[in-house]
């Protein structure tokens, strides 16, 4: 089963500006060293590989998630593409956005069970706070539909 979002909620176009003053204001808030970055494909992306160059950290790997279709919302967030993190004692985990929650709190999970001697931290650019998590670091509080530059930017 699915669950439909309030598509009647402001959409709201997040530019490759604002992403770039954004992410300073995270760098300035992230207060702990990490020896690699994990992305949540695909929303994380464009921040782990200018963190990744930030921090200059070459261990900058993807997983993959799949909690929505379009819009719609999946009941179950599927979490496949596992990096081998094995020698990393310290791991920030980056997302565009934690709405509801359910995927950072999957990738934990998973994360978690497979490196249990792991420290994991979180960053994204937005945050609701109905999530039912809240990430180590956040920049902007969410309020509608973000349409990010990557997403919308090539589209005709």
């Amino acid at each position: 089963m699915e669950h439909s979002l309030d598509t009647k909620r402001s959409k709201i176009y997040y530019s490759y500006y604002e992403f770039r003053i954004d992410l300073k204001k995270l760098t300035k808030k992230i207060d702990q060293d990490f020896d690699a970055i994990v992305a949540v494909a695909r929303g994380g992306l464009s921040m782990a590989l200018m963190l990744g160059e930030y921090y200059d950290i070459r261990e900058v790997y993807a997983i993959n998630t799949i909690g929505y279709e379009d819009t719609q919302k999946l009941d179950k967030v599927n979490v496949f593409n596992i990096p081998n993190l094995q020698n990393a004692k310290k791991v920030l985990i980056v997302d565009d956005i934690v709405d509801s929650g359910d995927t950072l709190v999957e990738v934990l999970n998973v994360l978690k069970k497979q490196y249990d001697a792991t420290t994991f931290y979180s960053a994204s650019i937005f945050y609701k706070p109905s999530a039912s998590i809240e990430p180590t670091w956040w920049v902007k509080e969410a309020t509608g539909w973000i349409e990010f530059f990557w997403s919308e930017d090539l589209k005709d």
